[in-house]
This record gives structure tokens, C-alpha cells and sequence, in this order.
């Protein structure tokens, strides 16, 4: 997959952003990126477009801007000359299509039917979008219509919001959501750049999930934390489970059978999708140890350590 479409699928939600006024770009960009979501789609519906595109880039050189609402290779120029990484179109147009292809510029063409698939997949391409998503059918109209298109993969906008999102996301042929619902024209008309940044939060810890799923406890050695998981047996009532290298007291605690990371312990924090969280820490500043990762039999990363501790206590994300 190109490197720009990996990347939307490390961010998972492309914020679907319509500009009537230039002036609105830097603090929109700004919300969007202090609420963890470092990318828009600014649509060519208006005529400032591209000029929001250029301050969006020039002054955030760290969020990835496309354009979206894209008819014409004219706009394709525009919009590329502006600073947009990727465009995205409401339908698929074979000239537009073509000639990003030939410009290796990363289109995303809207699709609703297996032959708007099939004249992508003639096309060249690895991913379209599925507009309008609610509309044209939702996920089951997606997962029932992929089933054919083993290698083609998906970016649904249209009718999603934080409600539906993540049944979106967990569908594996679906590398990410377009959505407006926290980047609303009336918001940004009024100049709400506090709520936009609330909403995107909320988008993003929804996305994520990030929850407590366990504490470790460093022991000395397997009698001790036979001991310590003994304790909470007798306390609450924890069953115990002995495992290779650890002895777990019902489901939250875990007593190490020898000290691991973290000089008292570690706090594994739960999330729904591994590899967006990383991008999402990472984007934060956060230090991954990703020499501690773990996978599962089909190489999935299910496990891994942040590079530093918190309260003395090392924190590990944990796939649900």
C-alpha cells in the first residue's frame, strides 16, 4: 500500500473539513491536531480551498492534508500545488483517476457498486472510498460487495460518526473513516475551535478505547507471587491462575514470577486497535519500546512496552 494511504490507516479517521474562509484554517488545524487526530480533508467545494490547504501545510508541517470533492484534474494541480498529500472524489472519474496514477499522486476515488470496484481495480488501485457510506448500504453493503475483491480495501465516508465508527474500523478491509461530525461548518462558522479540538478528542478515544486491563506486580520469586496472588484469593476471592512466567489473581492482577519491567510493576492499558495507538502516543512524543512487542501466530502485534515508566510502574499496551 502507498505510503501516504498507510499512514490514513495509522490515523484511522480523516476528518472531512469544508472551509468558506482561509482565516478558519490555522486554528482548525491547530484543534485538530491538540485532539490527536493530525489530518484533514479539506473539500474543493469552496474557493478556499487551496488556500486553506497552503496555510494548513506551511504552518502544521506535521498533519497530512488532502484534498477532497476533487472533479477535475485541474483541481488535481490546485490542490497539489497547495501542499495535498492525497485526493479523494465523490465518484470515480477515469480521467481524474488516471492522471493522479500517472502523477503517482494517491487518489481515493468514491465507489457504491462492484463496477465502480472493478473499473478502479483496472485502474491501478488498492483503495477507494465507499460513498455515501450510511446511504449506499453501510458495512453490511461493504463487507457483502468486498467479498469478491480480496485485495481491495476501503475508506467509508458519509453518515459515520462516533457512534458507528468502530464497526467500521474493525472490519479489516477498511483502513479508515471520513467523518464532519467533529468538524461541523457550523462550528467552524462560529469560530467554536475549543469544542472542534473537545470533539476530536472524543473521536479518538473512541477510536482507541483505551481502558485498564490489568496491574503487575514485580515479585521476587515464584513463592512470592504465589503469595501475593494468594492474598487476593483470600481477601476477595481472586481465583488463581498460574501461567509460565506469571500467577494471576482473577483477571486485574497479575504477580510476576520475577521482577519485569518497571521498577515496581506494570499497568496494562487495553485499546482497540494497537497499531493506531502507537501512531497516536508517538505523535504525542510518547517513546515506544517496540523490542518488547509481542505477536501472535498470524505475526498480529497484540503486546508492547512504552519506552518509560509512570509512578514506577512500566505501562504496556495490550491489544483487546
Amino acid at each position: 500500500m502507498n505510503e501516504i494511504l498507510q499512514k490514513i490507516q495509522k490515523i484511522g479517521i480523516v476528518p472531512v473539513v469544508v472551509l468558506n474562509d482561509a482565516k478558519d484554517a490555522a486554528p482548525l488545524a491547530k484543534a485538530l491536531c491538540e485532539g490527536g487526530l493530525p489530518c484533514a480533508e479539506v473539500t474543493f467545494r469552496t474557493a478556499a480551498a487551496a488556500e486553506s490547504i497552503k496555510i494548513m501545510t506551511t504552518e502544521f508541517p506535521e498533519m497530512l492534508v488532502g484534498a477532497g470533492t476533487v472533479l477535475t484534474t485541474e483541481q488535481v494541480d490546485q490542490a497539489v500545488a497547495a501542499g495535498a498529500k492525497f485526493i479523494v472524489s465523490p465518484g470515480l472519474n477515469p480521467k481524474v483517476v488516471k492522471y493522479c496514477v500517472d502523477k503517482n499522486i494517491p487518489i481515493t476515488p468514491g465507489t457504491a457498486n462492484p463496477s465502480d470496484i472493478e473499473q478502479a481495480l483496472e485502474l491501478g488501485l488498492e483503495v477507494v472510498k465507499f460513498f455515501p457510506a450510511e446511504a449506499a448500504g453501510g458495512l453490511p453493503m461493504i463487507k457483502a460487495m468486498s467479498a469478491p475483491y480480496v485485495n481491495m480495501k476501503f475508506m467509508p465516508t458519509g453518515g459515520i460518526n462516533a457512534s458507528n465508527l468502530c464497526s467500521y474500523l474493525d472490519f479489516p478491509k477498511i483502513i479508515a473513516c471520513g467523518g464532519s461530525w467533529m468538524v461541523s461548518g457550523a462550528l467552524v462558522e462560529a469560530g467554536e475551535f475549543d469544542k472542534i479540538k473537545e470533539l476530536t478528542r472524543e473521536a479518538v478515544n473512541s477510536m482507541l478505547g483505551f481502558e485498564l486491563m490489568h496491574m503487575g506486580i514485580n515479585c521476587a520469586d515464584e513463592k512470592e507471587a504465589d503469595g501475593v496472588a494468594g492474598a487476593f484469593e483470600n481477601l476477595f476471592g481472586f481465583g488463581k491462575k498460574v501461567g509460565n512466567s506469571s500467577i494471576f489473581a482473577g483477571k486485574f492482577v497479575e504477580c510476576m514470577k520475577v521482577p519485569y519491567y518497571g521498577a515496581k510493576g506494570h499497568i496494562a492499558i487495553g485499546t482497540n486497535y494497537i497499531d493506531r495507538a502507537i501512531y497516536y502516543l508517538e505523535s504525542m512524543g510518547v517513546a515506544i519500546n517496540m523490542d518488547s512487542a509481542k505477536y501472535d501466530a498470524k505475526g498480529k502485534m497484540t503486546a508492547v512496552y512504552l519506552q518509560d515508566e509512570v509512578g514506577g510502574f512500566a505501562i504496556h499496551l495490550l491489544q483487546k
